[in-house]
């Protein structure tokens, strides 16, 4: 049995098959989209424990995919990466409700962050 259901959602296929092979080894199930509206998409279809969103993508957003989920699901966890003006948004991000992880991240960051999100959801 999966350890919990993750949705990346990130336009560069590195960082989504990144995530993937750090995040399934350690027992979590995850799906990756490509965009903004695949992931809104992906979202709407299924029930997810953590989204990690990308902040800087074309199309939708990050922070209109944040929006988009916390509309409906303002209890969702949310990762929010960017290797673009980290510090701005960190704040604007603490409004939202999310964490925040600075791009680049090693595998053991990124799992460290995913697990502690998730060890307070069953607590």
């Amino acid at each position: 049995m999966a350890k919990g259901r993750i949705l990346v959602i990130d336009d560069e296929d590195i960082v989504r098959i990144s995530c993937k092979r750090t995040l399934t080894p350690e027992g979590y199930e995850v799906d990756v989209a490509a965009s903004g509206m695949e992931g809104l998409e992906l979202f709407g279809r299924g029930k997810y424990d953590l989204v990690i969103i990308d902040l800087k993508m074309p199309g939708i957003d990050g922070m209109e995919v944040l929006k988009n989920i916390k509309k409906d699901h303002p209890a969702q966890n949310v990762i929010v990466m960017t290797g673009y003006n980290a510090p701005d948004n960190i704040t604007s991000l603490s409004f939202e409700g999310s964490e925040f992880l600075e791009k680049p991240f090693t595998p053991d960051t990124l799992l460290e962050k995913t697990n502690n999100i998730l060890r307070k959801q069953t607590i």
